[in-house]
């Protein structure tokens, strides 16, 4: 069992006890879970970077984390060829973590002294629309499958969900409405749209099953018509659907769930959506996530340019 140590403070007063940086951890936990509403993934991740330095630190109590031990362990993840990314995955953590005891008044670190590394602009893996077309077309309509294949990629590009998000839904969809409610990223709620071509899917894919499964998008087995016994499909198994219908549609780039949601966002943009409200749609809580779409739009840049300067001169 961990040690206490003596002598800190937290925002409830000062005690005579404290727990081991051990049970400060189990509390941060517990309040991204409950407080943050956060999923048990981004629990289970938070767990195990942080676990990861205070390993390597050796802190036993939070003023053992000062800024030379959190510079040392920035160079280790760095040396060990972590993307920036990666890297920053950890120290995102932590400084969440430092957050949580500057909250509760508990003296260590302060968070503002980690600052995360500079990673280069993202480059997003892009389908032309062509490629698209021929993407949402692959599916053959002709059994369960198809129709369940169709639905779900129609689905994908009208909302521009999440894979994990397309998953969680359920057969109680009402395709009566244009829009439906979606719980995202930290347990925040926002509002998607259906498109008529996706409607017109999830109608079809619906009437066709006979089972009495809850799940909107199920796993149907060759023995459907005999036996249905479905389960849900799982993130994974969206993953190799679109893979598949990708190489069936021709399309020679890797193409995931993920590709199909920026092919909602750049769509909505070179159409022009103002981008705090694909902010919106996609659920992101920083318009900085957003802007990685914006040179998608650079053509129309190119044309404001071109229709508007030096008119002066000529």
């Amino acid at each position: 069992m961990a040690a206490p140590y003596s002598g800190e403070n937290t925002r409830h007063g000062t005690i005579n006890i404290v727990r081991h940086i051990d049970a400060l951890k189990k509390q941060f936990l517990e309040y991204v879970e409950i407080e943050k509403g956060r999923g048990l993934k981004t629990v289970e991740n938070y767990n195990r970077y942080l676990t990861r330095f205070f390993e390597f630190s050796k802190a036993t109590k939070p003023e053992s984390i000062r800024e030379d031990v959190v510079r040392k362990y920035r160079l280790t993840l760095n040396r060990e060829g972590l993307s920036k990314k990666t890297q920053n995955y950890y120290l995102i953590a932590l400084r969440a973590f430092l957050k949580y005891l500057a909250r509760e008044n508990i003296t260590s670190l302060s968070p503002e002294r980690i600052e995360l590394a500079k990673q280069e602009e993202r480059i997003l893996d892009l389908i032309g629309g062509d490629e698209l077309e021929r993407l949402l077309s692959a599916p053959k309509t002709d059994n369960l499958k198809g129709l369940r294949d169709k639905a779900l990629i129609e689905l994908l590009f009208s909302t521009g969900l999440r894979v994990g998000e397309l998953c969680s839904l359920s057969r109680t969809l009402d395709l009566k409405k244009d829009e439906f409610s979606i719980r995202g990223k930290g347990g925040k709620v926002r509002v998607v749209f259906l498109s008529s071509r996706a409607k017109d899917a999830l109608k079809k894919y619906l009437d066709t099953r006979t089972d009495m499964d809850d799940a909107l998008f199920i796993r149907v087995p060759k023995t459907y018509n005999l036996k249905p016994i479905t389960s849900r499909l799982t993130p994974r198994s969206v993953e190799r659907i679109v893979k598949y219908y990708a190489i069936k549609a021709g399309i020679d780039k890797k193409v995931t769930p993920h590709v199909v949601r920026h092919s909602f966002a750049t769509d909505l943009l070179e159409n022009g959506a103002d981008l705090r409200a694909v902010q919106v749609l996609l659920g992101h809580s920083n318009i900085s996530t957003t802007q990685i779409y914006t040179h998608v739009t650079d053509k129309h840049l190119r044309e404001v340019h071109k229709a508007f300067h030096g008119k002066r001169r000529q």
